[in-house]
């Protein structure tokens, strides 16, 4: 099968969903093991596939041992088989199947797989983003709210919409769900790496909290910040948020 990057990514991005649709159909796991049995399964399926498919690149998984190989290789994939594996098992709608792909540490190219919602936007093939409601309305998480977000949002006066997966929050802007996602809480590089491809493609403004950009494919995984928005609110959010840094 010969496949672009974009059509590659949203391919594996939907199939992979797929997997964990029926992983979690079967009636066989419950609680904890539901969530492994489901990453493992839709990991295994992603990086055969990766290795088969573009046996040259680099390759960042969260369920993969890390390999240092990847630091040498200027496109790497970073995905993330099941972002939001809580909301996964408890059935859910806002978990994300995340196929990202950074090239010389930026994040050219991804695809987002909302399973629960049977959508898979892409970064290569952008739509409208709805236009912004009176009151701007700002994602955040439903267990674990961070103070600069929930901060920020007392500041502007925007509503606060708890949601579940980093990937979820993301696309809720696309979709004109939300307009603001704020994160503080700290992230891994799979978390953000294809829902940032995917917003900048369609016109967002994607940067860390201190407006730096996101680099990827660091020896270093970790990524404390992020912030997604409409490049209109950007200036805004960055402003307000120094006061809570």
């Amino acid at each position: 099968m010969s496949l672009t990057d974009g059509d590659l990514a949203a391919h594996l991005a939907e199939v992979a969903g797929k997997i964990l649709l029926d992983v979690r159909g079967s009636g066989l796991f419950s609680g904890k093991s539901l969530g492994k049995a489901g990453d493992q399964t839709a990991n295994q399926f992603l990086c055969h596939a990766l290795r088969e498919q573009r046996p040259e690149d680099g390759l960042l998984s969260e369920e993969e041992k890390d390999n240092a190989e990847r630091l040498a290789k200027a496109r790497v994939w970073i995905v993330d088989p099941v972002d939001g594996t809580r909301e996964y098992g408890e059935e859910r709608a806002d978990w994300a199947v995340h196929v990202g792909m950074a090239v010389d540490g930026a994040p050219v190219l991804g695809a987002v797989a909302l399973p629960g919602a049977g959508v898979v936007l892409r970064s290569d093939q952008p739509g409208e983003v709805p236009p912004a409601p009176e009151r701007l309305r700002m994602v955040v998480s439903r267990t674990r709210p961070a103070k600069e977000a929930t901060g920020v949002a007392e500041e502007i006066g925007a509503e606060l919409v708890p949601m579940g997966s980093a990937g979820a929050k993301a696309m809720a802007i696309l979709r004109g769900e939300a307009d603001i996602y704020l994160h503080s809480g700290g992230q891994y590089e799979w978390d953000s790496c294809a829902p940032a491809a995917v917003a900048l493609g369609w016109g967002l403004h994607v940067s860390r909290i201190d407006g730096s950009p996101l680099v990827y494919n660091r020896e270093d995984v970790y990524m404390p910040d992020l912030l997604i928005c409409r490049k209109e609110h950007a200036e805004l959010v960055l402003d307000k948020v120094k006061a809570f840094l």
